[in-house]
């Protein structure tokens, strides 16, 4: 007589995890990012000649000029470049934002993982899409490097970075054996990334913006203001966020992750800070213009008296000043203040203490 005993435990049981408290992340298992990973060198070519067919063939070709006219044909070399390079950065990010959204929440936040089918697809998983937005994202800060003319050192460390740590986050994943912490690497930069995009897109419109309406200063200070805050508020959001993911995965990390990836955050958010600091002087440059506007406008409605008559006051050359300063904090140099700024610091003390003085008398 054979005895046959049956486990009650199905067999695929003994595969499953126990889902931890916590952000799903948490749960995701070890496991690749995608089958289009070992071909990841092949899709950043891919994307670099799409990048390129749409700079020469459609923005340099006919659209720019289309579109700006002698706003864009007038401008010089460097500032051509920049203007393309806006336009490029700030495409991608839309793209990317339309393409990985959904994939990113949903294994993020949701309950996907890399390996789960995108859209009901039979073929395509998250971790395709992902891994697709992943490299357009590294393909357009190697882009930028080559193509301006002139770049901060703060947005070269910032793109060299982020480059190196994409490319190695989908390098370690080919060998799961040995690198334990590949895919929550790869989700945390995930994180850095989305950030990166939502946060820095309205640089790129602000900075296009300001080369068609240089001369619209209440537009621009609106717009710069804007964008300070929300870079300020973004890379704010992100370290709250970034840090408790990272902290949520402690014991899954390995020693050199552990070391390293705050590292590399405080270097990123940096950068971000950097960004933030050359928006708010711009903010500033812009309040300093419309000011010097209504002096000129008062002088121009006060009756004249013997030490101002036959003088006028005009602000060309205060334009031009603050235009090469801004110019300098685009590119990410710490602007110098002009002569005007100063005279007009000098003659609002000099104000101050005159009513201060009639107060005492009064």
């Amino acid at each position: 007589m054979e005895l046959r005993t049956e486990s009650a435990i199905s067999p695929g049981a003994y595969n499953e995890t126990i889902p931890a408290k916590g952000p799903h992340i948490k749960n995701v298992p070890l496991e690749s990012i995608s089958k289009l990973a070992p071909y990841s060198a092949l899709i950043l070519c891919v994307i670099f000649i799409i990048y390129f067919f749409i700079r020469f063939y459609i923005l340099e070709k006919f659209l720019l000029r289309k579109v700006y006219g002698r706003t864009y044909t007038q401008m010089d070399e460097t500032t051509r470049r920049g203007f393309v390079n806006h336009h490029i950065a700030g495409g991608t990010k839309i793209s990317i934002l339309i393409l990985a959204a959904y994939p990113f929440i949903s294994v993020i936040f949701l309950s996907s993982t890399l390996h789960s089918r995108f859209a009901g697809s039979k073929s395509v998983t998250m971790g395709d899409i992902l891994i697709i937005a992943a490299q357009a994202l590294v393909a357009m800060y190697v882009f930028e490097l080559f193509y301006r003319t002139k770049i901060s050192p703060v947005s070269v460390g910032h793109h060299i970075g982020a480059i190196m740590i994409g490319q190695a986050a989908i390098a370690i994943s080919l060998d799961l054996s040995r690198e334990k912490d590949a895919t929550i690497e790869f989700l945390l930069c995930l994180v850095w990334g989305a950030f990166d995009i939502i946060s820095e897109f309205l640089p790129h419109i602000t900075i296009i913006l300001y080369r068609v309406y240089p001369t619209d200063h209440i537009f621009l200070r609106k717009l710069f203001r804007v964008s300070a805050i929300t870079t300020l508020t973004g890379t704010t959001a992100e370290t709250i966020l970034a840090m408790y993911f990272f902290g949520s995965l402690w014991n899954r990390w390995t020693i050199a992750f552990k070391v390293t990836t705050p590292i590399l955050h405080v270097i990123f958010a940096a950068a971000q800070l950097w960004g933030t600091y050359v928006l708010y002087t711009m903010y500033k440059k812009q309040c300093s213009i419309i000011a010097n506007e209504e002096q000129k406008d008062d002088a121009e409605t006060a009756p004249p008296t013997p030490q101002t008559e036959g003088k006028e006051v005009t602000v060309t050359e205060v334009e031009g000043a603050t235009r090469n300063e801004e110019d300098q904090a685009e590119r990410g140099e710490i602007p110098v203040a002009s002569d005007y700024s100063a005279f007009h610091d000098r003659f609002e003390s000099s104000d101050r203490r005159a009513r201060q003085s009639r107060t005492v008398i009064k």
